[in-house]
């Protein structure tokens, strides 16, 4: 059996991940590391006596390095999420997602963790202008969310060598869908949310701007399979999605407004464009790795669970 630990387990992605790893016969223990600024122990309802909760802030060595004492395997989500936002958080950032990767990675150096799968994201790709990314493709990030999670990258290879750890990086597709932590600062939970309440869907720009999506459960599978399947998840980094779910986002807005309330779509100049990248899924396919959930599904499974 392996053992488990989670950082940032009380986020979004933590809330549908440490679920599914207490229910899973092949893991052992599932420490759950987390300071409980952003995410909470509700998110962690109905599973908390499988769990062992550990607060702690990333940022700190000693917290880091405690909690992973004793583990095989380290999902590594905490961060500072939200990549506009995080201009104007550049320091706090780079403290939290960066210089705390490398105080879990020293950590898992230093104890003897076998695996470190450490969760990345297609924002690093920012305003490309293939429609064919794949791994290959030089990251362009532009914002200090993109920036620390690929420099994030480049210490997890580092330490790969020196220290003879097995791990690999998720380049995540856009979340949305619910879970115990869903978060609203995202475009499809925030449009179904506004859809639903009769108000119109405010796209910045022209729409043009290409995304891949992925429900959360989908990513939470894909940590849970990284994690645990290390010989089918052995390349260095995967962008992790599928390539049918890439779409404009004005035409997530179309899609949102046909399958619940025909709702005003509403275009706003926008003087600086986000992040644009229509991304290849051929490698994390090779793994087996296949969505339980389309844009379309997750979006009308949203949609009931907002109703009741």
């Amino acid at each position: 059996m392996t053992d488990l630990l989670v950082t940032g387990g009380c986020g979004y992605i933590g809330s549908a991940l440490v679920p599914l790893l207490a229910d899973d016969d092949r893991v052992g223990r599932v420490v759950v590391f987390d300071d409980l600024s952003s995410g909470s122990p509700r998110h962690l309802m109905g599973c908390v006596e499988d769990i062992e909760f550990r607060q702690g802030d990333v940022r700190e060595y000693g917290d880091v390095e405690s909690a992973a004492r004793g583990v095989d395997a380290v999902v590594h989500l905490a961060a500072i999420t939200g990549a506009d936002s995080t201009h104007d958080r550049r320091k706090e950032t780079y403290a939290t997602n960066l210089e705390g990767t490398r105080n879990v990675l020293t950590a898992a150096g230093k104890v003897g963790v076998g695996r470190v799968v450490l969760a990345s994201s297609c924002n690093i790709y920012g305003r490309a202008t293939s429609t064919d990314i794949d791994e290959g493709t030089e990251p362009d990030p532009i914002n200090p969310y993109a920036e620390t999670k690929h420099e994030s990258e480049s210490l997890l290879a580092e330490y790969a060598d020196e220290h003879g750890l097995s791990g690999t990086a998720l380049r995540l597709s856009t979340v949305y869908g619910d879970a115990p932590g869903i978060r609203f600062n995202l475009v499809v939970n925030q449009f179904v949310f506004r859809a639903l309440t009769g108000r119109p869907l405010t796209v910045y720009g022209d729409g043009s701007n290409w995304r891949p999506f992925i429900h959360v459960r989908d990513a939470a599978r894909a940590y849970r399979a990284a994690a645990l399947e290390p010989e089918d998840w052995s390349k260095p980094v995967y962008n992790v999605g599928a390539n049918a779910e890439n779409y404009r986002i004005s035409g997530v807005a179309t899609l949102i407004s046909e399958a619940i309330d025909a709702v005003d779509v509403t275009y706003l100049e926008d003087e600086h464009p986000g992040p644009s990248y229509h991304v290849n899924f051929d490698r994390v396919a090779e793994t087996g790795f296949e969505l339980d959930y389309s844009l379309d599904e997750g979006v009308r499974d949203l949609a009931r669970r907002f109703r009741g």
